[in-house]
């Protein structure tokens, strides 16, 4: 097994708990990023020390070009932090399928939110109800009002996308 595979296997229970937390409270804790830049460093450093100086580069480099991006509201800090730290654990190639993978996930999400605004119902929620259902009517609530989406799920698509795509060894 290669060391991309192991780190997508990896990062991806990491990327799922980002996404729920970002359709929960639209935040990511900083500790996801650092943990999957972390474990792609490692597993960078078994190709070779420049392999991991590359995408450490290619990581701060798409840190830098998405701040701004940010800084203008188009897209949360907390998946620049993400992104940037998958391309840590990718080779360079890999990462522009990422990229491609995840901007293809993001457009379905976004199709899906402005479906959304028509086709959910209003919700209301009970003081008993669940977590899963009090969850589900704040997203409804979001979706009615075009609020950000949660694109840390895109990015977890476009990692798991990656993922299956990659040749088993």
């Amino acid at each position: 097994m290669s060391a991309t595979v192991v780190f997508l296997s990896l990062a991806l229970p990491l990327l799922v708990i980002a996404a729920l937390r970002d359709i929960a409270t639209r935040l990511i804790p900083d500790a996801i990023p650092i943990a999957i830049a972390l474990a792609g460093l490692v597993a960078r450093a078994f190709d070779g020390w420049a392999a991991a100086g590359t995408s450490l580069l290619l990581g701060a480099g798409i840190f830098l070009v998405l701040v701004p991006i940010a800084a203008r509201g188009w897209l949360g800090g907390g998946d620049v932090k993400l992104l940037a730290a998958m391309a840590v654990g990718l080779p360079p190639a890999l990462t522009w399928d990422f990229t491609v993978a995840t901007v293809f996930a993001g457009g379905a999400l976004g199709v899906a939110y402005i479906l959304g605004r028509y086709l959910v119902p209003e919700t209301r929620v009970a003081g008993d109800a669940t977590l899963l259902r009090r969850v589900l009517a704040v997203e409804a609530w979001r979706i009615r009002r075009r609020g950000p989406l949660p694109y840390a799920v895109a990015i977890a698509c476009g990692g798991l996308l990656l993922l299956i795509s990659l040749p088993r060894a």
